[in-house]
This record gives C-alpha cells, structure tokens and sequence, in this order.
C-alpha cells in the first residue's frame, strides 16, 4: 500500500472516531506485557467494562450536538505505575486512578468525565517528597 492510500486510510479512521473532537482521553492499564500492577483477569474484566459502559452511555466517540461523545479510550500496554491497578489516566487534566475495577470505573465515568468531579478516594498523587 502506498504512503498517500496509508495517509487517506488513517484519516477515514480519525474521521470515523470523531479523533478531532474529542475532549477527553481515558488510558487504562490493565493488560500489559509484565502485567504487573494487576492480574490479567482482573484487567481484562476492567477495560472489557470501560468499553461496553462508555459505549452504553454514548459518550464514547465524537462530540455530538446533543451533548454525548466527546471520549475516547485507549488500552496502554503500561502506564508506568505498575502497583495498585488497574491504572487510569484521564487526558487533558492529566487525573490518575488507582484500583480501577469495574465499581470504581463506573465512579469515574459517572463523576468524572459525566459531572466533571474527581472521584478523590480513587486519585492517584505522588508521593510527598518530605513524607517520613
């Protein structure tokens, strides 16, 4: 396949997925390589329920003019965390996400990227540098 029918195959595909008008980006690390932060099935059930939820509730592709859409989700191989996972990551406003099954996922969705609210209890910070 040549550059310029790879080039228009990979816009149809951005088109498709409504790629330009999307305001939100979940990651979830749930099925990796090392598999690490948690078990596979644990992370398997985890991103097949982010999946199936988001699409059940329209928000899941581009922004529509009644308000759905708007979100895009992506499987990482690795967030680089490696602990307390399933790990989740919601783009632009860069909130992280410890122990994301599919009760805390639905929090997330339903606090997070449908009200806008951070679900605190699942946030995932740094440690603090002068902790003991």
């Amino acid at each position: 396949m040549s550059r310029k029918s790879e080039l228009e195959k990979a816009q149809k595909a951005l088109a498709k997925i409504g790629g330009e008008s999307v305001e939100r980006q979940i990651f979830l690390c749930s099925v990796s390589d090392k598999q690490k932060c948690c078990n596979r099935k644990e992370g398997k059930e985890a991103w097949d329920y982010l999946k199936k939820r988001l699409k059940q509730l329209g928000l899941v592709g581009p922004r529509r003019s009644d308000g759905s859409g708007g979100v895009q989700r992506s499987k990482a191989d690795c967030l680089q965390v490696c602990a307390a996972g399933p790990i989740a990551v919601i783009w632009p406003e860069n909130v992280w996400y410890h122990s994301c099954n599919a009760a805390v996922l639905e929090r997330i969705i339903q606090q997070h990227l449908i009200g806008g609210e951070v679900v605190e209890e699942f946030r995932l910070t740094g440690a603090s540098s002068d902790a003991d």
